[in-house]
């Protein structure tokens, strides 16, 4: 009974053995055996005996199951004996289908890769066009830049550039090209400074050579302007019926004086006046301006600039040496000086910064200095007074051209009354030699007239005035001689000539009056008083002619009167004005009479001991004969011609040697 609840207990224990043998990983089994053998002695034939009897039932179960089934595995076998055949048939038509399809993809494969290698193209092209899209408008400003280069468009150059650095260049930096194109600026732009700066050289060079011609221009439309507004005044007067002279044709012999050059220079250059523009090419300093303000160097152009023009002045205003022989010479040194500052003014107003007034104004003043100096220098070394006033016609127009640009020229019309008293002073001279070459060529004898004709043309030269000569008949004879009229006619030649030096001075008609009688009076008091002076100490001077040049002092103070006349005339200012300059001819021609009465009473007296002298006394005679000596008789002979030359004298000195040659004996 033992054994048999023994064996009933390990049956159900190899069940499970064999059930974990079946559903357990064959890793496993090892252990699962090694409990079969660990248990009691018999338990391992007793698990065989198990395992043998789980072996037969499945193969009974099995052999069911291979039963139930083997019909349809018949059936099966059968069919896949039939498909068999058709299997071959579709594995044939299988291989040559894929043997078809491997010939055609051949050619799809070729194509394929043809559109794979086109389409690596097509997207390399696609990024060389955008790369190129992108370097092409850089490409295109450096050839941009080369052509303006080229064409010498310095400025547009630079302004290239800044585009190229500011916003091409950042855009294609990591290429190769870009970098030289980099490196390659900063050359240029030396290039172009220095390229810049040798125009501007050139520049300076041509304005230094043409600065004459420039300046003649610049004073001619002065001129024409001045002419302009001399016409449009004298216009003025005519319509509102004011007239300036009355006689003694002034009018027009003034305008002959003021507009003659104009028009001369308008017949000789009827084309229109050029401006400074016209003959100047300013393009240099502006481009040069431009570069050096984009490159960030304008100081150093302006500092260039003003430092080259300082040493161009310089130049200029150095005179030649024998400037002060022709006018030429002067008109030579005004137009180059008028050109330099013409330029500078065009630049002052054009340019901004490059010069300043306050440059232009030092410039001018510096100038101005030099200018005066040079002038009082050379126009002292001036005796033609016609070469004086030349000159004084050119710095009026120097000045007046000057002035019209801004620049001060007051110190200037002061030096021109400097040399207005050397042009007197030359003037002075001039007449000097014409009164002495009046009183040589005159016969010191009455003017004879043979008819009315003659006389209206001695009275149109000569303002006399005598009714008992006028109520004589023809032929009759005037009481002065020929140098009377020539000399009235030289005094108010002498003051037109006073009166040309006084044109366009911008000084009042007071002024003007004062000026002319001073002048007036000098001619009087020193020039014509030392000539006649001369004239009477004359040793061929007898007693004849002294007598003449009293009656022609007489007559010649008379007529300083109508000299201040014609003054008035001239200039409109009264002789009743308070502070009118007034005509010294009555001294100066009373000092000529004294002088000349004098020169008789010494003559008259050396002639009579003359005749004192050569008598022949004769010592042996015993008694008077109750004759006069013949040198005595001749003596009376001689002293009444001589008195009947005195009786048309107005009065003449008592002639007796034990008188005062002071007294007067009036006729």
């Amino acid at each position: 009974m033992a054994e048999s609840g023994e064996g009933l207990g390990t049956v159900p224990e190899h069940e499970r053995i064999l059930q974990e043998i079946q559903s357990t990983d064959t890793a496993c089994v090892g252990p699962t055996l090694r409990s079969v053998y660990d248990d009691q002695p018999n338990a391992h034939k007793k698990f065989m005996e198990k395992l043998d009897a789980c072996i037969r039932n499945h193969d009974k179960e099995i052999e069911k199951m291979c039963n139930f089934h083997h019909q349809g595995f018949v059936d099966a076998i059968t069919e896949l004996l039939k498909v068999r055949t058709d299997a071959e048939k579709l594995k044939v038509q299988v291989t040559d289908t894929n043997r078809r399809f491997q010939d055609a993809g051949k050619e799809v494969i070729v194509q394929t890769e043809d559109i794979i290698r086109c389409r690596i193209q097509q997207r390399n092209i696609t990024t060389v066009i955008e790369k190129l899209q992108l370097c092409l408008p850089v490409l295109e400003m450096y050839s941009k830049l080369k052509e303006q280069m080229s064409a010498k468009r310095y400025y547009s150059a630079l302004k290239t550039m800044e585009q190229l650095e500011n916003v091409y260049f950042p855009r294609v930096s990591q290429y190769r090209f870009c970098q030289l194109m980099i490196e390659n600026l900063p050359k240029l732009r030396e290039d172009i400074k220095e390229i810049s700066m040798s125009d501007l050289k050139d520049f300076l060079e041509s304005i230094r050579k043409h600065s004459d011609k420039i300046g003649e221009t610049a004073m001619k439309q002065a001129q024409q302007q001045k002419l302009f507004s001399v016409i449009l005044q004298k216009q003025n007067n005519v319509k509102f019926g004011k007239t300036i002279y009355i006689n003694d044709r002034i009018p027009e012999e003034r305008n002959e004086i003021v507009l003659k050059p104009v028009f001369e220079e308008e017949d000789e250059n009827e084309e229109e006046v050029l401006t400074v523009q016209d003959l100047v090419d300013f393009s240099p300093v502006y481009r040069c301006l431009h570069i050096y303000s984009v490159l960030g160097d304008e100081e150093t152009f302006e500092n260039y600039y003003r430092k080259q023009r300082k040493k161009q002045a310089r130049l200029v205003l150095q005179p030649q040496s024998n400037m002060h022989e022709t006018v030429d010479g002067y008109r030579r040194y005004f137009t180059q000086i008028v050109g330099f500052f013409v330029v500078e003014d065009h630049i002052l107003h054009v340019t901004q910064g490059l010069v300043t007034r306050a440059y232009t104004d030092e410039l001018w003043n510096m100038a101005l200095s030099k200018i005066i100096a040079v002038l009082r220098a050379h126009s002292s070394y001036c005796t033609d007074p016609d070469l004086v006033l030349e000159l004084k016609n050119l710095i009026v127009i120097f000045a007046d051209t000057l002035q019209g640009y801004g620049f001060p020229v007051n110190r200037l019309f002061d030096l021109l009354f400097e040399i207005r008293d050397q042009y007197n002073e030359t003037l002075l001279k001039k007449w000097a030699g014409v009164f002495r070459d009046i009183f040589e060529e005159d016969n010191y004898s009455p003017i004879p007239i043979v008819n009315e004709e003659e006389y209206k043309t001695v009275i149109s030269k000569f303002p006399f005035q005598d009714p008992d000569v006028e109520k004589q008949s023809f032929p009759k004879k005037l009481p002065m001689s020929q140098s009377v009229p020539h000399i009235y006619i030289q005094v108010k030649e002498f003051i037109y000539a006073s009166l040309k030096f006084s044109e366009s001075l911008h000084r009042s008609s007071t002024e003007v009056d004062d000026m002319l009688r001073k002048s007036t009076n000098l001619l009087l008091t020193r020039t014509l008083s030392s000539c006649l002076l001369n004239l009477i100490k004359k040793p061929h001077i007898g007693l004849t002619e002294l007598v003449q040049i009293i009656i022609n002092t007489t007559h010649l103070e008379q007529a300083c009167k109508y000299l201040e006349d014609f003054i008035t005339n001239i200039t409109n200012i009264s002789q009743e004005t308070v502070h009118t300059t007034r005509l010294y001819g009555l001294s100066t021609f009373k000092d000529a009479r004294h002088a000349a009465e004098g020169e008789i009473y010494t003559k008259l007296n050396q002639k009579i001991d003359e005749f004192v002298q050569l008598a022949d006394y004769d010592w042996t005679m015993s008694e008077p004969d109750g004759r006069a000596s013949g040198y005595l008789m001749d003596l009376i002979n001689f002293l009444r011609s001589i008195f009947q030359v005195f009786t048309h004298l107005p009065c003449l000195p008592a002639l007796s040697p034990f008188q005062d040659s002071k007294g007067i004996l009036c006729s």
